[in-house]
């Protein structure tokens, strides 16, 4: 990376001015190397000098012009200047930028990776929707955003396993067996009502007359705990398989379908709450096992099992974690949850503190919630469900690529807007559009040239000298692309996918920019064709932003196309 290197030659400064008396002997801090927020102000800075200024008992602006002139002789930077109270801003120069271009190209998507992880295990658990509904909008924003995030770790040398849990356990099951059969003899004609906490959506209506008409009368032979307990285990398995074909619609694929239910018939929960009670941390009273997640932290304790002897989520979840860390032995969980579970948080944080694992070892993504517009209007039904709005019907109308981009295009802490009418406009305003066509754009190019046996070969020429890209626009394509594996380190580090898209927005920018202001292609009948050497490196820069492209399309889940129609109507053949 770019600022490894500059920080390396801030080091050698450092070292230099110290060894020479300018500066004291003192323990460098961490250097930090960013780009500046206005680009004006060069490619990279850093605040060496203000951090230095205190243990060096030095003004944080003589810090840096001795920094400054301390910097060893290199290829990298053309020139460093002090910045307000103390800050360095650097120039890159063109040269030494230019001639990365070729590294770009040929270490291909070793080009980002990095060892963040050093092979460690991480288990990212995302959507995991309830199997009493279709999964929703927000389902879909789970599914970018967890997928997306489970790349990026995967680039980041982390070894990656992704999970689904089905909760096919506890009381919402038994709520689920009581809807269906409730629905299932209404279908037939008997009256029966469903539970007033059961599930009343249009949904399990329509399950509940396609299972009476597939099973006739023969679920009332059953004894009615019996009939509840077939017809939700029918209903889990239709509607997981549903979830299944779902999440194949927005090309997401689970290493793991996990059952809750196995940690019931394997003994886990219960063992979990001895473990718990082992250590200290339960407590009965009101008929019921508490966990005493106040002594560690939490602003409340917990019920495990309630007073009907029937465990609760809580414990269920502490069980689940316990096997993912103790068990299966991951060195790190991510879970991702909608805002609804926000206030569960604190305490399976306190849970898996319980069992003996480092809570930070644990990290809670919380997503909000997806609104849907169409026309200015909140969008607030769906055709397939009656009562929310399917994800299989937003998938069905913008696309995979629409859905997987825009539900990953804020933060998750933001509350999301989704325009369905923009998701599937043919325009610079909407942004998974533009970055498609600004990679078929580069492909378009590339075919072009070779069509035309445009290439260095056939011009007489040896390889391309990417020294004589100067022009500002060629600088500034080239420039960013040197920045992809920064931001695929950060926004590994941070669990920030969303930086993707803006990443991939920008540099559609920037090269639609470089291709509106410079002629890659020479058409033989213009004077203002750049001259063969030129051509050659341009080309060399278009690959190297297709590539780039390419990649960051396809770590967020959204195809790169090679041909887009208004593409091929406008590059010069």
């Amino acid at each position: 990376m770019v600022r490894e290197e500059i920080s390396r030659l801030l080091q050698g400064a450092a070292a230099a001015a110290q060894q020479s008396g300018l500066l004291p002997q003192v323990t460098l801090p961490e250097i930090t190397v960013e780009p500046p927020q206005r680009p004006e102000h060069g490619d990279y800075a850093t605040n060496l000098a203000l951090r230095l200024a205190r243990s060096a008992r030095m003004a944080p602006s003589q810090i840096a012009r001795i920094l400054i002139q301390s910097l060893p002789a290199n290829d990298v930077i053309a020139r460093a200047e002090v910045a307000g109270a103390g800050f360095i801003n650097i120039v890159l120069r063109p040269e030494w930028v230019s001639a990365q271009l070729e590294g770009i190209l040929a270490h291909g998507q070793r080009f980002v990776h990095n060892d963040q992880g050093q092979g460690r295990r991480v288990q990212v658990e995302f959507v995991s929707a309830n199997p009493t509904e279709r999964c929703h909008a927000g389902s879909g924003r789970a599914a970018a955003l967890g997928d997306s995030l489970a790349n990026l770790l995967a680039l980041s040398g982390w070894q990656v396993q992704r999970e689904y849990l089905v909760n096919d356990a506890g009381g919402r099951l038994q709520a689920l067996g009581e809807t269906i059969l409730a629905r299932y003899l209404q279908a037939l004609g008997h009256p029966a009502e469903v539970p007033q906490d059961g599930y009343h959506g249009e949904f399990l209506r329509q399950l509940g007359q396609e299972l009476a008409a597939e099973l006739g009368d023969q679920i009332m032979e059953l004894g009615h705990d019996a009939a509840v307990t077939h017809l939700a285990r029918l209903a889990v398995e239709r509607i997981v398989a549903l979830h299944k074909a779902d999440m194949d619609a927005l090309g997401v694929h689970f290493d793991t379908w996990f059952r809750e239910q196995a940690l019931h018939d394997h003994g886990e929960v219960a063992a979990t709450v001895e473990l718990l009670r082992e250590r200290g941390y339960v407590s009965e009273r009101e008929g019921a096992v508490w966990f005493s997640s106040t002594a560690l932290g939490d602003d409340k304790d917990n019920v495990l099992i309630r007073s009907n002897g029937v465990p609760g989520y809580l414990a269920a979840d502490i069980a689940y974690h316990r096997d993912k860390f103790v068990r299966r032995g991951f060195e790190r969980v991510i879970d991702v949850w909608g805002a609804d579970h926000q206030g569960h948080v604190s305490r399976m944080k306190a849970g898996v503190q319980a069992i003996g694992v480092d809570p930070d070892r644990l990290t809670i993504i919380i997503h909000q919630l997806v609104t849907l517009r169409r026309g200015g209007e909140v969008v607030k039904l769906s055709k397939r469900t009656g009562n929310i709005v399917a994800l299989a019907d937003v998938i069905e109308e913008v696309g995979r690529d629409a859905c997987r981009f825009f539900f990953l295009a804020r933060s998750p802490e933001s509350q999301m807007e989704f325009d369905l009418d923009l998701a599937k406009e043919e325009s610079e305003e909407n942004p998974v559009f533009y970055v498609q066509y600004s990679h078929a754009r580069t492909a378009s190019v590339l075919e072009k040239a070779e069509q035309r046996g445009i290439s260095p070969q056939a011009w007489g020429l040896g390889a391309p000298d990417v020294a004589v890209l100067q022009h500002p626009a060629e600088l500034a394509l080239a420039r960013f692309l040197l920045r992809y594996p920064e931001v695929i380190y950060d926004a590994a580090a941070q669990l920030e996918p969303h930086r993707l898209t803006f990443f991939a927005q920008e540099l559609a920018r920037i090269f639609n920019a470089f291709y509106r202001d410079c002629r890659v292609l020479p058409s033989e009948r213009s004077p203002h064709d750049p001259p063969l050497p030129v051509s050659a490196a341009r080309l060399r820069l278009v690959a190297a932003a297709q590539q780039v492209l390419a990649h960051v399309l396809g770590v967020i889940g959204v195809t790169a196309p090679r041909h887009m129609a208004r593409v091929e109507e406008e590059v010069l053949a």
